[in-house]
Order: structure tokens, then sequence, then C-alpha cells
């Protein structure tokens, strides 16, 4: 089983963000973390995108997964199933759209549960991984958050 700990972090919200994963294989010492900072973006976006890619991670179809999040956002869309009710309207009129399509991709590769964890409440690996999230944020080279800058770039032509 792979144990897998998320976390996003945005300093404004939209503002500099990133994103912070810890993944275990357990009854080994093996453990991995990553993280990437984006110049604009959201927290639920950060906290939505920090599942998706350590989902990709995993090489093997078919893994069981417990996944360990802060994020109301994104346990509650899975655990209370909108995410089928979004999906079947093709995640029209929701926030993140993309992120939510690429999720479906890869959380349907494996078997993959939700665990819901009190966030900064001292649990050593979620507490991690929002260290590596906020780190990542302050970061001096950040990427670009493609498809929230896409979002703004259209809003923003809407009233030019």
């Amino acid at each position: 089983m792979i144990e897998i700990y998320t976390d996003g972090a945005s300093s404004g919200n939209p503002g500099k963000g990133g994103y912070g994963i810890i993944m275990i294989l357990k009854g080994t010492t093996y453990e991995k973390s990553f993280s990437e900072g984006f110049r604009l973006t959201t927290n639920n976006r950060m906290e939505l995108l920090a599942v998706i890619i350590a989902l990709e991670k995993i090489n093997k179809p078919n893994q069981e997964v417990e996944i360990y999040s802060d994020s109301k956002y994104v346990v509650d869309a899975i655990n209370n199933k909108w995410i089928y009710g979004w999906e079947k309207k093709k995640f029209e009129k929701i926030k993140n759209p993309d992120l939510w399509i690429r999720f479906v991709k890869i959380y349907r590769k494996h078997r993959v549960t939700f665990h819901w964890v009190k966030g900064h409440y001292g649990h050593s690996y979620n507490e991690k991984a929002d260290q590596l999230a906020t780190t990542a944020a302050k970061g001096d080279t950040l990427s670009i958050d493609i498809g929230y800058e896409k979002i703004i770039s259209e809003k923003k032509n809407i009233f030019e």
C-alpha cells in the first residue's frame, strides 16, 4: 500500500503558490517527497494538483493508495461523490475543470481512499507537506500554472 500526504499553499489567493507531497511505501523504509512552486495560482488548485501529481508518480496501475489531505475541497469532492455529478455535466460551471478532468483520468487507474486531516494540528507528515508547499511557493524559479493563467487571460479579454 502507498500512503500519500499532500498539501497546497498560496501566498495571496490568487498569488504565488506551491504543492508538497510525501509518498511512503508502507511496510518499507521508502519515502519520497516532491514539491513545485507557481508564480500565480490559488490554494485550491495547489491542493488538487498535489494529489494529481502524486497519483501520476505511481508507475504501476491498480495500486492501493491512501491519500491524506487537509483540503476539504478535494477530500469532500471525492468522499461525498460530487465529482461524479460534475463529470456528468462535463465539469461545466465548476472551478478548476482542467485539474478535475486530469484528476479523474489518473484516479481511475488506482484504488484510492481519501482521508481528511486537520491542517496545522501537529500531524508530522501533514506539517512536512505544508513546509514543502510553502517553501516551493517562495522559490526563485516558479512555474506557470497554465490552466489558471489561461482562465485569468480569458476573463481579462472579456472586458477589453
